[in-house]
């Protein structure tokens, strides 16, 4: 995912994780979820044996009242006006007001294919089963599929042919997926699988995910725990890049189809799986060529629902949270551009390209991009969520939430007190991002620099889009540039023939727009996301509050917006059981990798017998 790893949407405003880090746990060997979230109740009893006479007589009569009392509370509740009858034996209650704020799918559990889960969820909880699945992932991390931004085109550049050897290694990893399922090689390295489902009326489900990593520094090598491409399993986590971003996707997809054809699981409705070959770098060869044969295939609209790698979950008092992202933030590089004479420095014009080009990023950087905070946004409805079930969201926001859920004016209340409290994690979640992260200019310490330039990243708002991007830089810039007595060229506003000494372009030729929001409440596809989701989880004996949220970052989804309004960016693992997402010691817990797997089974069975036609 080329973005923040999987994280818990509003997890910061609990205290319990920071949302902008996911938390490194320290290994605690093969505990099953289960087990290490379990409770076990011990009963402490005393004797009165020192009581005599009437005091002992008085102590029995007081215990049996004391009883009487108790139960009858737990009983009749609302005979007792004293404030027991608020408590809830069974455990589920709407700990913070209106549950119609943030409403909740039940929880799909199979009835068709009932029995197959049961034995689905047998073999997972195997130790054999586990050494195979984690040896699986191992082997897939030790190719290094490594994509880098200036790979020349696939089939000529060599350093694509690393996934044919990982596509070698699927071959003999899953040979009964690689005989039942049709596969097509899309633009040399882009795989596709096709299931073939009995009822061909139905709208196939797509999976999604990639098979690339992101490089890794040379320079860092020597602080990872284990080598970078090793895949070791040290009892605990398997290591390595690509453990968790995203090869734990593609191989757990596999291994789940490969688990239910061994268990003889023929589907009635069509499973479709993509795994893109360059996501690192925004899909630019395989993105295109996959959305291309998905669309000649199957058609625009020709999916049910799409699922592809993104969020997971996060354990809060006592609840498990669970954060599909429904949209994604849009992205584009503007790359600045500063050219001024050159010649030897001994009289020096005021200003030199480079000094120009510095008052150009302190007016970007001083003048920040706005911050909007919408009621149809993904993020509100997080807001919603974490406010009526999480325990710990901060006292003071309540009210805010629900004036703002009210009354437009309540909006900016809200905003504020969010940005008050981190300003740079709520900037970036509610506006547009920039960041400058490339910079240049000048060939000798003696020359003025002819010219220098900067590259700046954003992460466009869901509200926002490419050309409010472009306007904020015309109406912020051209009265600086003015000053100088410059000229400017935003974008191609220019005369083509004219030379200016200052160019706003943009880089790379990658602009995206902020994707379409998925629908969520009482939509079927959601719906069942929601049920599958809370099925999965139910073994760890906890309630499951699943809440949209807005991507930050982007995932080959952005090629596949056509196929289906219906796309989740979901990878579900536990927030503990992940670390290192494109940086050293990247590593999954071994258990994590189980959750994942036990979760897209249960989804490929859960689409073959639930309603998603809409």
């Amino acid at each position: 995912m080329a973005g923040p790893g999987p994280a818990a949407g509003n997890a910061y405003l609990s205290g319990s994780l920071s949302a902008k880090r996911l938390a490194h746990a320290q290994p605690n060997g093969f505990q099953s979820a289960a087990q290490a979230e379990g409770q076990s109740l011990s009963t402490h009893t005393s004797g009165a044996r020192y009581l005599r006479g009437s005091w002992r007589k008085a102590a029995l009569v007081a215990c049996a009242v004391a009883s009487f009392i108790l139960v009858a509370c737990w009983t009749r509740p609302e005979a007792f006006p004293f404030g027991l009858h608020t408590l809830d034996r069974n455990k589920s209650y709407q700990p913070n007001g209106d549950a119609s704020a943030c409403p909740q799918a039940a929880a799909f559990v199979p009835e068709k294919h009932g029995a197959l889960v049961k034995h689905y969820d047998d073999i997972l909880g195997s130790d054999a089963f586990k050494r195979w699945a984690y040896a699986s992932l191992g082997g897939a991390v030790q190719i290094p599929t490594v994509t880098f931004d200036d790979m020349g085109l696939p089939g000529e550049d060599p350093r694509w042919e690393t996934r044919l050897t990982l596509h070698e290694y699927l071959t003999r990893r899953f040979p009964h997926a690689h005989r039942v399922l049709k596969k097509t090689v899309v633009n040399h390295y882009g795989l596709s699988f096709h299931w073939q489902g009995s009822e061909a009326s139905l709208k196939p489900i797509l999976m999604t995910g990639h098979q690339d990593v992101a490089p890794v520094d040379p320079e860092t090598e020597h602080e990872w725990t284990h080598p970078p491409f090793s895949g070791y399993f040290d009892g605990d986590r398997i290591w390595g890049r690509g453990s968790g971003d995203d090869k734990s996707g593609v191989i757990g997809i596999l291994t789940a189809v490969e688990t239910l054809l061994d268990a003889g699981f023929q589907p009635y409705r069509t499973v479709v799986f993509a795994f893109g070959m360059d996501e690192e770098r925004g899909g630019k060869a395989g993105g295109p060529a996959m959305q291309s044969y998905l669309l000649d295939t199957y058609g625009k609209g020709g999916f049910a629902m799409l699922l592809d790698e993104g969020y997971g979950t996060e354990a809060r008092d006592g609840r498990i949270f669970s954060t599909p992202a429904v949209s994604e933030k849009g992205m584009t590089n503007v790359r600045l551009d500063v050219t001024t004479q050159g010649g030897h420095p001994m009289v020096p014009p005021r200003h030199t390209s480079i000094g120009i080009l510095s008052s150009i990023i302190h007016a970007l950087e001083h003048d920040a991009p706005a911050v909007r905070l919408q009621r149809s946004s993904p993020t509100f409805a997080s807001l919603l969520c974490s406010a009526t079930h999480d325990d710990a969201f901060p006292s003071h926001l309540r009210p805010l939430v629900q004036q703002a859920r009210e009354h437009d004016a309540g909006l900016r209340p809200l905003t504020d007190a969010l940005l008050e409290m981190d300003p740079d994690y709520w900037g970036a979640v509610l506006g547009t991002t920039q960041a400058v992260d490339l910079i240049g200019g000048g060939v000798k310490a003696n020359a003025l620099p002819r010219s220098a330039w900067a590259v700046v990243d954003h992460r466009i708002a869901d509200w926002s889009s490419v050309e409010e991007v472009r306007s904020r830089y015309r109406h912020l810039l051209r009265p600086l540039i003015d000053s100088y007595n410059l000229t400017l060229d935003a974008f191609g506003d220019g005369e083509p023939s004219k030379d200016y000494n200052v160019r706003l372009t943009t880089a790379y030729g990658i602009e995206l727009e902020p994707s379409p929001v998925t629908p969520t409440t009482g939509h079927k596809p959601w719906n069942l996301l929601s049920g599958v989701i809370k099925d999965s989880l139910a073994h760890t004996q906890k309630e499951v509050v699943v809440s949209p949220v807005v991507a930050l970052g982007n995932t080959d989804t952005r090629h596949y917006w056509p196929l289906t309004k219906h796309i989740f960016r979901y990878s579900h693992i536990d927030a503990t059981g992940y670390q290192g997402a494109h940086d050293v010691d990247e590593a999954i817990r071994g258990e994590a990798f189980i959750e994942m797997i036990r979760f897209y089974g249960r989804l490929i069975l859960a689409a073959d017998e639930g309603d998603l036609e809409e």
